[in-house]
C-alpha cells in the first residue's frame, strides 16, 4: 500500500487549535458551526471544505505529521486518541494552516471525497503543560490521514485523554446543523430579503428623487425637463400627468403663447406663423424647423425686445426673458404629450423668472379639469 508523506515535523498551536483550509482565503469558523451533530470534538468537519483540529497543549509546537494513503491504512497502537470524518477540498489548493494563518502549508490533494483520521498521543500531558517553551521536550504529538473514500458519518474510533473526552461530549451536546432543505430556504429567504430590502431602497430613491411622491410609469420614462418641472411644482406634474393626450396638448400650446407674449415674441412676422402652426398641429415654418437658425434670428432681430428676468434655478437675475422663452415652441411640438407639456411649462416658467407660480396658477384656473382629475 503507497503512502505519501505532505507533511512531518512541529507546528506551532495557539488556543490548542489548527486547521485544514481549501477555501481560497480565511473565513473565520466557530467550534459549533466546524463540529454540528458531529460524534467527536477533535476534528471538526462540519463545513465543506476544512477541517477544524484541536489538541491538547494550548500554546507551543507539538508534533504533526500529514500523510495520504491509497487505501485506509492500520491504525497504529501508539496512538491513544483516534477520530475519523469525511473532507473534500473546495479549491485546487489544501493548506495546513496555523492559528490566524501565522504559517501554513500546501497539502497535496485532489478534489476528491477523503476520509480522514485524526491521531493523537500525550494530549492530557500537553493540556497539563498549556504552554510549551522553545527549551521544553515535545509531550504531544499528531497524525492526520486521508485516503479516498466516500463520505460517511464521523466516529470517534479510539478514546483515552480526559481532554479529548471532554472536547467530545461537548461536541455531542450542540444542535444538529441544518438540513440541505433548511440551508436552501435559509438561502431562498435571505434572496428574498435581499431583494426586498433592494426594492425599499430604489422606492425610497425614487422618493427622494420625485419630491416624495412616487411617480407614474410613464412619467418615469419621460425625458426633457420633467426633473425641472418637479423641482417647481411636484403637484402640478402629476396633475399634468393625469390629463389626458389631447388636454396635455391644449395645455402645451396655452404655456408657449404665454411665454412669447410676455417675452414680446409672439407677435413678430416670423414667430407669429409658428404659434399659429402649433395651434393648427401643423409642421413648424421656417425659420422654426431649425433650432440654430432660430437663434440666430432672435439675437439679430433689432425688434426684438430685451428683458431679463430672474433664473428659476440659480441666483442669477440677468436671464434674458426671449431666451427663456423660446425652447416652449420646440418642447410643446415634442411627440410624447406629457413630455411636450411639461418642457413648455418649464420654458414658460423661465420667462416668468421668479413669478413662475403665478403662471403654475393661472394654469390651474384655465385648466381646473386638471386639478379635478388629481384630486
Amino acid at each position: 500500500m503507497r503512502k505519501r508523506t505532505l507533511f512531518d515535523g512541529e507546528v506551532h498551536v495557539h488556543y490548542g487549535q489548527l486547521y485544514v483550509e481549501s477555501w481560497g482565503e480565511r473565513i473565520s469558523a466557530s467550534f459549533d458551526e466546524a463540529f454540528a451533530g458531529q460524534e467527536n470534538g477533535l476534528c471538526g468537519g462540519a463545513l465543506p471544505g476544512g477541517l477544524y483540529l484541536l489538541t491538547g497543549l494550548h500554546t507551543g509546537n507539538i508534533g504533526f505529521t500529514v500523510e495520504l494513503h491509497e487505501q485506509e491504512p492500520d491504525l497504529a497502537d501508539e496512538w491513544e486518541d483516534v477520530v475519523e470524518a469525511s473532507f473534500r477540498p473546495v479549491s485546487p489548493q489544501v493548506l495546513l494552516e496555523q492559528w490566524a494563518a501565522e504559517a501554513a502549508w500546501d497539502l497535496d490533494l485532489a478534489q476528491i471525497d477523503y476520509r480522514v483520521r485524526y491521531c493523537g498521543t500525550g494530549m492530557d500531558e500537553g493540556n497539563s503543560l498549556d504552554t510549551r517553551s522553545a527549551d521544553e521536550p515535545q509531550v504531544e504529538r499528531h497524525l492526520l490521514q486521508f485516503w479516498p473514500a466516500s463520505a460517511a458519518k464521523d466516529q470517534v474510533v479510539r478514546r483515552t485523554s480526559e481532554i479529548a473526552e471532554y472536547w467530545h461530549e461537548h461536541a455531542q451536546q450542540l444542535p444538529p446543523p441544518p438540513s440541505p432543505e433548511e440551508v436552501a430556504e435559509a438561502a431562498r429567504l435571505a434572496q428574498l430579503a435581499h431583494e426586498r430590502a433592494a426594492e425599499e431602497e430604489d422606492r425610497r430613491a425614487d422618493e427622494r428623487a420625485w419630491y416624495g411622491r412616487l411617480p407614474s410609469e410613464h412619467l418615469k420614462r419621460v425625458a426633457g425637463n420633467v426633473s425641472g418641472m418637479v423641482r417647481l411644482d411636484r403637484l402640478l406634474v402629476d396633475e399634468v400627468d393625469r390629463a389626458t393626450p389631447e388636454l396635455q396638448r391644449e395645455i402645451a400650446r396655452w404655456a408657449t403663447r404665454r411665454a412669447y407674449t410676455l417675452a414680446g415674441l409672439a407677435d413678430l412676422d416670423w414667430v407669429a406663423p409658428a404659434l399659429d402652426a402649433l395651434d393648427s398641429g401643423s409642421p413648424l415654418p421656417s425659420p422654426f424647423d431649425d433650432w440654430d437658425t432660430v437663434w440666430e434670428r432672435l439675437f439679430s432681430d433689432p425688434r426684438v425686445p430685451t428683458t431679463t428676468v430672474t433664473s428659476i434655478n440659480g441666483p442669477w437675475d440677468n436671464m434674458s426673458q426671449q431666451a427663456m422663452a423660446v425652447p416652449a415652441l420646440f418642447g410643446a411640438v415634442e411627440d410624447d404629450p406629457l413630455q411636450a407639456v411639461l418642457d413648455a411649462l418649464y420654458a414658460a416658467a423661465a420667462t416668468f423668472g421668479g413669478d413662475y407660480p403665478a403662471l403654475f396658477e393661472e394654469a390651474r384656473t384655465v385648466f381646473p379639469s386638471i386639478v379635478e382629475a388629481a384630486e
